[in-house]
């Protein structure tokens, strides 16, 4: 299998967060779209998680990380993620398998208007602990001007 690197695309001015056109190998089987570490991944994932089943108007997120580094990839379906570093707010949607956002610590992140039936993948750089979530947004700002 050919390896391509990812091609970063605009994700406003969010300081770390780049939008990425993972490659994608097709032949007469299908397709086959990868990330892997170093060329697209700047973290090793010790996590994922899928989020699906996401009711019409329904949110999830609303938070930010301290220290845990995401790649969130929407493979099946669609859905907006809303990125906010404290200043600058910029929306991305996540509408193709091969399309992954990668999100540093210190960036909040809210997903929405996921399509019926969307599945949105995130790889996680840690292991679930719920004390590394900064789930207040006044409190995220305090931390984001210090």
């Amino acid at each position: 299998m050919p390896t391509e690197e990812a091609r970063p695309l605009e994700c406003g001015d969010i300081k770390g967060a780049r939008l990425c056109e993972l490659p994608v190998i097709q032949d007469s089987r299908g397709s086959l779209s990868f990330a892997q570490y170093e060329e697209t991944l700047p973290f090793l994932p010790r996590r994922y998680f899928i989020v699906f089943d996401v009711g019409e108007g329904q949110t999830r997120g609303g938070h930010a990380h301290t220290t845990v580094h995401q790649l969130l990839a929407c493979v099946k379906g669609s859905c907006v993620v809303s990125l906010d570093d404290g200043q600058i707010r910029h929306n991305v949607s996540l509408d193709r398998p091969e399309l992954a956002l990668y999100l540093p610590p210190g960036i909040w992140a809210t997903q929405h208007s996921f399509s019926r039936g969307a599945v949105l993948m995130v790889l996680a750089s840690d292991v679930y602990d719920p004390g590394e979530y900064i789930k207040d947004y006044d409190e995220f700002l305090s931390l984001r001007k210090s």
